[in-house]
């Protein structure tokens, strides 16, 4: 009767997800708000039927009481964000809420599974978070100085990362993690946000002169070669194009474009010949089965799991993911595909796809440049940070070691992505103000 259940959930929860990610996208074809209301409440109670479909199947084939406790925190937290949202910033996008509530919720659904304890300690900081998360729109919106911070989030985001150069702990051949007591804390997750404030602050304006990007991209440069040497590459890979991006949108200079993108591909090459790591990441990616039992090892077992998974999945608690080492880190991908299946995991990135057009949408509307720099370089950072992510598990590019932002086990993660996401909401928030005064000018 079990494995019946089990067999009709992964049906179940492929039919919402479905139906979820189809809103996602139809939702912008409504112009009245009553309509978009409709539809949003409407997601919203497919992610609850998500997390009591799966959580009831975990609770069956687990009979742990503590899985029930986990599903009652994470329902209540989701009514909780989605009131307190609706009573303080009633111009929110509840659109990003919902994605960030549905993207929270597969995380907390695989963790429950691989290792109830994580889910607990993962949790936790979602909490703390969200309460961090909930002053930062009103902060946006008072703190009107914060493009003139340049050089105080030069001298931020470089001492960070120096100080993770000299005392960070070695994790898997990267230095990324400062231990405080019992807990380790990466500093590159919140660098990220420090870096894009810093580059919009120096690229607003346009008076900006060739000597200033010249200056700009020179502490850029720094900021990825710290990262190198601390091996960080995914981070390292994210800022730079992040950088990019940045650049040629302020300058809209194709030459920078392109010179960017081709002194990329030329340190890429520098990189493999000068770090044995970089060589070794090569070597697993072009045929992990050479080297099955050692680097290879976690490639070839992600591509199994994918490969059993298919397009429906096992079933939750059928599979075996746990076999992936750091598989709540940086494999969670291939987890999803083997339990809940590769169509389940392609609504997952339309869901992702959703986020990052929405965010780009909010910066094509607002009108002040600092901010639209903002939203532009905090939304390439979270995209790029999905492909490296999930193009690293599939074996599309080499493995990276970075996050799936809010599905993947860290705090580190978790936290800085829920206050980036704050931060977006406080950039949308200033655009519906900027279209409400251009209603009243009219």
């Amino acid at each position: 009767m079990l494995n019946i259940i089990i067999e009709l959930s992964k049906y179940l929860l492929l039919v919402l997800i479905l139906l979820y990610t189809f809103e996602s996208f139809t939702v912008f074809r409504y112009e009245d708000d009553y309509d978009k209301r409709y539809i949003l409440r409407k997601q919203l109670l497919l992610i609850i039927f998500i997390d009591f479909t799966a959580f009831l199947v975990i609770f069956l084939k687990k009979e742990e009481v503590e899985i029930i406790y986990l599903f009652g925190a994470l329902l209540l937290y989701l009514v909780a964000v989605q009131v307190l949202y609706r009573l303080f910033y009633k111009k929110a996008s509840i659109l990003l809420l919902n994605h960030m509530c549905m993207l929270l919720s597969i995380g907390f659904i695989m963790l429950t599974r691989l290792d109830p304890d994580s889910a607990k300690r993962q949790f936790l900081i979602v909490a703390a978070a969200t309460m961090i998360a909930m002053i930062i729109p009103i902060m946006i919106k008072k703190m009107t100085f914060l493009k003139k911070w340049t050089w105080f989030y030069a001298v931020a985001g470089l001492g960070l990362l120096a100080v993770v150069l000299v005392f960070g702990k070695n994790v898997n051949g990267a230095k990324i993690n400062i231990n405080i007591g019992s807990f380790a804390f990466q500093p590159s997750e919140f660098v990220k946000i420090i870096f894009v404030f810093f580059v919009a602050s120096r690229l607003y304006k346009k008076s900006a002169q060739f000597k200033d990007h010249v200056i700009t991209t020179v502490i850029a440069a720094v900021y990825v070669l710290i990262l190198v040497l601390s091996r960080d590459l995914g981070s390292a890979v994210v800022f730079f194009i992040t950088y990019v991006i940045m650049l040629y949108v302020a300058t809209k200079n194709p030459f920078y474009l392109f010179a960017g993108l081709g002194s990329g591909c030329g340190a890429a090459v520098i990189a493999y010949f000068l770090f044995g790591h970089v060589r070794q990441r090569v070597v697993a990616w072009k045929n992990p089965f050479s080297v099955y039992q050692n680097e290879g090892y976690q490639i070839v077992q992600g591509l199994f799991a994918i490969g059993t998974g298919g397009w429906f999945g096992m079933g939750l608690c059928q599979g075996s993911p746990e076999m992936i080492p750091f598989v709540k880190q940086d494999y969670m991908f291939a987890a999803i595909c083997e339990e809940l299946g590769g169509l389940f995991a392609i609504c997952m990135i339309l869901i992702c796809m959703s986020m990052f057009l929405l965010v780009v949408n909010i910066s094509l509307r607002i009108k002040k440049r600092f901010y639209k720099l903002i939203a532009l370089g905090l939304g390439t950072e979270y995209a790029f940070q999905v492909f490296l992510t999930i193009g690293g598990v599939t074996k599309f590019i080499p493995m990276t070691g970075i996050t799936l932002p809010l599905v993947s086990y860290g705090g580190s993660s978790v936290l800085s992505t829920i206050i980036m996401l704050a931060i977006i909401q406080g950039l949308y928030i200033l655009r519906e103000d900027e279209d409400e005064e251009v209603e009243k000018q009219r």
